[in-house]
């Protein structure tokens, strides 16, 4: 085995042989010429280089010529092709106003229909002739010479308006004056036709233009225009006062409050203003059920140029998906957006019951899931009609709506009957004791309860009612039914949009800033979220959606702060009777009630009255904790005695996780308290105390 540099060199060394033959022949070479030793290392210079023939000038005026030619050729024949293009009728130009311009196949059928007629008018048939012109002179022509021009005239635009003067008459036969009318009217068609072509496309790009209205880009995209969505653009515009927020609403409202739609509404005397959406509240104050007056919100078509930003509601409009990667949303229309941050509040869409599912129109048509302004103002219609009226369900929104129909009906001889499978009123949330009470309170108001029962079957009745039968056996005809079993959250994006939902509360899985996504948040009904010191949950109540939504519109600006408000919510059984509640309300849980005698301020009319608002979550802040005035002698439910105020605490393994405030309110503050606090107490009488029962 030979090294690389032993082997370059015995390659390099001719071998004996070739010394020996080279000497013979009188040549003395020491190395091989095919050795690469002997590789000649004398560089190219430019004089070895292939030199071109003739000067570079003129090579160049040569090529310059050929382009030319080329180019020349090229224009010609795109010219030529225009030409006939123009010719024959398949391109029109037009290079401004001018006359009416038709088709290539409006223009042949109207030649057709010109030379037709100029046929028949210049040579008529001789039987019409000799009939129609018997004493005319051999000298005299038969008719006038024919107009090219006037032959062709179906051609030129078509005035709708009569002449101004008729034309010289000319003697026509009866036959081919048939034919030049029959030429006419196919004309006009045809222009009838071509207008209403130009109506139809100028139809549609109108509808285009209003699609167009929605802007390519938002900085804020708001999915939904409920109470948490309103909580949301306030937040936003407190933080960035010139934001530019794009609402879309799948209702044709502008935001507004849910609760009066069950509680003040049925209450008004005043049928002008209840038509107009206005109510009373407690304390005698008329107010509207929106939020905001329409001229809050800003015109669509001017969010994208509005220099200090402002708040547009696409009504009548849902978001169908969302690419979250993207930041796209692509809307019901067609339209899609573009979104720097987006906050999902859908809500949620009221429940059926199994046995509604595949009943008929005839059926459908009595029967109102209740939800929105477009359900309350069909329910009010029928009680004013003093029809009967059945509701399905015994929880809040049943039993308020059955405490409303009662008052309402009274006045106009209806009547309404309560169905549910609990034992008393609200038998979920209120224990036994407190459940029985406010069952006798809805009966006071004129309501027939039906518990312990629900629906088996439903059929159609005379006289366009329907027919109930209960599992009893019982058989109820009533003229409308409503249904209020519950709400089921709008999640139909999750799905759409590979989105997280959770399988036992259900909603939107957000983690604790409410994000669902990065740069994509959700509130309201619709947001399962974690609750730190109750576990995960998902509420449905307004108190809620505002803070949730106040929330979430901060974290949109970049507050990143985590959810930890134990939100309350609040029930009326008309201006009399009203609890509020906070926490894991239910009547599984055990619970400890205290009790003390009401007073006439303590009453949901009093607090309004006391406060200027109707709506609870409100008036919790007026709330004074600094100090804490401690009643003296709150005691334990008693057999038989009216219920006037009190506190229920619901326990789990010793520790209160709910607390219900009977007729005791402006009081939220400390009861969010104790649950925070996730104490266990030897005594919750001593823990009543803090609520002042005895207080004037």
């Amino acid at each position: 085995m030979f090294r690389c540099g032993s082997l370059a060199s015995r390659i390099a060394q001719p071998s004996s042989r070739v010394a020996r033959h080279g000497k013979a022949r009188g040549i003395n070479r020491s190395h091989c010429d095919r050795g690469y030793s002997n590789a000649s290392k004398k560089p190219m210079t430019m004089n070895d280089l292939p030199q071109p023939q003739g000067s570079w000038a003129k090579r160049h005026e040569r090529m310059q010529k050929k382009y030319n030619l080329q180019l020349a050729v090229g224009l010609g024949f795109a010219g030529f092709t225009l030409f006939a293009a123009k010719q024959s009728g398949l391109v029109n130009f037009y290079f401004g106003p001018g006359k009416l311009k038709f088709g290539k196949g409006v223009e042949s059928k109207e030649q057709e229909a010109a030379a037709v007629e100029e046929e028949t008018i210049t040579e008529p048939p001789a039987d019409v002739e000799s009939e129609a012109l018997p004493e005319t002179p051999a000298e005299t022509p038969l008719a006038a010479p024919i107009d090219t021009e006037s032959a062709a005239a179906p051609s030129a635009p078509v005035d709708t308006k009569p002449a101004s003067a008729p034309p010289t008459p000319v003697e026509v036969p009866a036959k081919p004056k048939q034919v030049e009318e029959a030429a006419i009217t196919e004309s006009s068609a045809v222009v009838s036709k071509s207008e209403e072509d130009a109506k139809s496309a100028s139809t549609a790009k109108e509808s285009a233009g209003k699609v167009s209205d929605i802007p390519e880009h938002v900085p804020y995209l708001i999915i939904g225009a409920g109470t948490s969505s309103v909580a949301a653009f306030r937040a936003i515009k407190a933080k960035d006062a010139k934001a530019k927020v794009l609402v879309i609403s799948g209702e044709g409202e502008n935001p507004y409050m849910r609760p009066p739609l069950s509680k003040e509404l049925w209450y008004s005397d005043d049928i002008e203003a209840t038509n107009k959406l206005r109510f009373k509240q407690w304390n005698g104050k008329e107010r509207s059920i929106y939020f905001e007056h329409e001229e809050y919100y800003t015109p669509v078509k001017e969010l994208a140029t509005r220099e200090n930003g402002g708040i547009s509601i696409v009504k009548g409009r849902k978001v169908v998906k969302l690419d979250v990667h993207k930041k796209r949303a692509f809307i019901d229309d067609g339209s899609e957006v573009s979104y720097d941050k987006c906050l999902i509040a859908t809500g949620g869409t009221p429940k059926s019951l199994p046995v509604f599912d595949n009943a008929g129109e005839d059926i459908l048509k009595n029967v109102t899931l209740f939800r929105s302004v477009s359900d309350f103002q069909r329910l009010h219609n029928v009680a004013q009609q003093g029809k009967h009226i059945t509701i399905i369900g015994g929880g809040f929104l049943g039993s308020e709506l059955a405490c409303a129909l009662g008052y309402k009906l009274k006045a106009t001889s209806g009547s309404v009957t309560q169905i549910y499978p609990e034992a008393g009123n609200m038998g979920r949330v209120l224990p036994e004791y407190l459940s029985k009470w406010t069952t006798e309170k809805v009966k006071s108001e004129g309501v027939e309860i039906i518990p312990n029962s629900f629906v088996e079957e439903v059929k159609s009745a005379k006289d366009e009612k329907v027919k109930l039968k209960l599992n009893t056996g019982k058989e109820i005809v009533t003229d409308h039914v409503v249904v209020a079993v519950g709400l089921e959250p709008n999640v139909e994006l999750a799905q759409s949009s590979g989105l997280e939902i959770d399988d036992t509360h259900g909603g939107f899985r957000v983690n604790a800033e409410l994000e669902a996504r990065s740069n994509l948040w959700v509130a309201g009904d619709a947001a399962c979220f974690f609750d730190i010191k109750l576990g995960r949950r998902r509420v449905e109540h307004h108190d809620h959606a505002i803070v949730s939504g106040r929330l979430a519109g901060e974290n949109m600006t970049g507050s990143g702060k985590p959810y930890w408000h134990q939100s309350m919510f609040w029930s009326d059984l008309g201006p009399e009777v009203g609890y509020e509640a906070i926490g894991i309300v239910d009547s599984s849980l055990p619970t400890v009630g205290v009790f003390a005698k009401a007073t006439a301020k303590d009453t949901p009319k009093a607090v309004v009255e006391a406060t200027g608002e109707s709506l609870r979550s409100e008036t919790e802040q007026v709330a004074d904790t600094s100090s804490l005035m401690h009643s003296s002698d709150p005691h334990a439910p008693l057999k038989g005695e009216d219920y006037g105020k009190g506190i229920i605490f619901y326990l789990r393994e010793n520790i209160v996780v709910g607390i219900v405030l009977w007729n005791v309110y402006n009081r939220m503050p400390i009861a969010r308290k104790i649950i925070k606090d996730g104490k266990s107490y030897d005594d919750l009488s001593e823990v009543a105390k803090l609520f002042s029962l005895h207080s004037e």
